[in-house]
């Protein structure tokens, strides 16, 4: 008889894993409440990227005569079809999923799931009814959750997370985002280039605070070009809402007033309410499911996936995650590597990373007792210098590598330009393999392309790019 796999959610994670172990030959059945693809196809990736799609075009068409195209006048967006737009995209993918799950017999059971014990599902669905659905392996996959803080109540109409603000079907004069983290700026990017003023609002020193410090200071700067106006190293310690318009009071002082304000200021586990701890599910001090790095619990034979456990809260990662579990439930030991993991931030101009930061780096080296200017080298190289960029128009970026200088291998890639998070998987290939700077460098890249930047960038860290003025002694 098959293993029979019980999968809780339906989100990138849980329904590639449903796929896979029924490739696998398991018997799988899904439990979602809401929408199979889970928030990242039908809130989350998707929808923001179907409508950012639109604001890209549209800055391409204001250059339209610059390019040699003549509009009878600009461009003017409707964004009530762009929603309608949005929406339509996401059905016929999450009808794909639906069609994949017919075609692997993957049984679908609709409500809300919670854990009864390490073998048994207790399903409710929407009517009030229930059933068991008991399994020899339980895979949880139910992600995470927009922020619930009290001191800003979301109403989804004048405080409003970007769940709400991916189905506004007009752009609001004035918006206050609060967060200017991957989400916060790429919405920032979004309502900006529909002509909302755009004012962020961000705790740390920098927007993308995570990321390496000259992607956020080119990323700023891009912002500041599309009219936003970012506050950093402040927050907002009081909302008052009146006659449709929110007011913000800063801790710096100063007040906002807008007619958004859009909370994004991270997301929660969904391990509450899901039955862990009856099945003797160990959570961690933030709410995250242990996992060990074949993503099984504490208990044998349940395991965790994607966002819930707290490790790299992607969509992509999850779905990893959700073959490595099934996998190894049925006998195919793998794990992951988190060090190579590639990211795209889908803001106006792109952003594609993978690895260490330069000032990661840096500690890096200086903790394992080496002088970091002597351990690490960087190579550099703008779009500008592109030909195809140049040729595109696409002539803003800034391709970045990191390596160590003994052993010549990658550390660390960022890129900021047209395309970033499709560019970055060469670089993220390269440090899976273990391949080295001078290997790269070796690799005869097709021309014209914008992949030649990340070539020129690597033989940067050298001195040797062609496409590039000497540095000075």
């Amino acid at each position: 008889m098959a293993t029979h796999i019980a999968i809780l959610g339906a989100g990138p994670g849980g329904y590639v894993a449903a796929i896979r172990a029924a490739q696998l030959g398991a018997r799988v059945t899904v439990i979602e409440q809401q929408a199979l693809g889970g928030v990242c196809l039908n809130w989350g990736c998707i929808p923001s990227k179907a409508l950012l799609s639109v604001i890209e075009l549209g800055d391409k068409l204001k250059k339209a005569e610059e390019l040699g195209i003549l509009l009878p006048g600009p461009a003017r967006y409707d964004l009530a079809r762009m929603v309608a737009r949005k929406n339509k995209v996401v059905a016929s993918l999450v009808k794909g999923i639906a069609t994949l799950f017919k075609a692997w017999n993957i049984e679908v059971v609709e409500g809300r799931g919670a854990l009864l014990d390490a073998r048994t599902i207790a399903v409710t669905a929407g009517d009030g009814s229930q059933r068991q659905v008991q399994a020899d392996a339980i895979v949880i996959a139910t992600g995470s959750s927009w922020p619930q803080l009290a001191q800003f109540p979301i109403d989804g109409k004048i405080i409003i997370t970007s769940k709400q603000a991916l189905d506004l079907e007009s752009a609001p004069p004035r918006m206050i985002i609060l967060g200017a983290g991957v989400e916060g700026c790429e919405c920032a990017s979004l309502f900006s280039g529909l002509g909302t003023q755009v004012t962020m609002v961000e705790l740390q020193s920098a927007v993308l605070p995570l990321e390496d410090e000259e992607v956020s200071v080119l990323m700023a700067r891009e912002l500041k070009k599309r009219g936003v106006e970012v506050k950093t190293g402040t927050t907002i310690e009081q909302v008052a809402v009146r006659d449709g318009v929110v007011t913000a009071h800063l801790k710096d002082g100063s007040t906002i007033e807008a007619e958004i304000l859009l909370v994004s200021i991270g997301r929660g586990f969904q391990s509450r309410d899901i039955g862990a701890e009856k099945a003797g599910v160990v959570l961690g001090r933030r709410g995250e499911i242990l996992v060990d790095e074949r993503m099984q619990t504490n208990v044998p034979g349940v395991y965790a996936i994607g966002d819930v456990v707290g490790k790299v809260m992607l969509a992509h990662v999850a779905s990893a995650q959700g073959k490595v579990a099934v996998e190894n439930i049925l006998g195919h030991p793998v794990t992951i590597r988190y060090d190579v993991i590639p990211a795209g931030i889908f803001t106006l101009p792109e952003v594609g990373r993978v690895g260490l930061t330069e000032g990661q780096a840096r500690e890096q080296a200086q903790a394992a007792g080496r002088d970091p200017a002597q351990a690490i080298k960087v190579g550099r190289f703008r779009y500008a210098a592109l030909g195809k960029a140049q040729a595109t128009g696409d002539v803003t970026g800034l391709f970045k590598v990191i390596a160590d200088a003994a052993s010549g291998k990658l550390l660390g890639a960022h890129i900021v330009g047209a395309h970033a998070a499709d560019l970055i998987h060469e670089a993220a290939l390269a440090m899976e393999s273990g391949a080295t700077v001078s290997q790269i460098a070796h690799m005869i890249h097709a021309h014209p392309t914008l992949a030649e930047g990340f070539l020129e960038a690597v033989e940067d860290l050298e001195g040797n790019a062609i496409h590039q003025v000497k540095k000075k002694a």
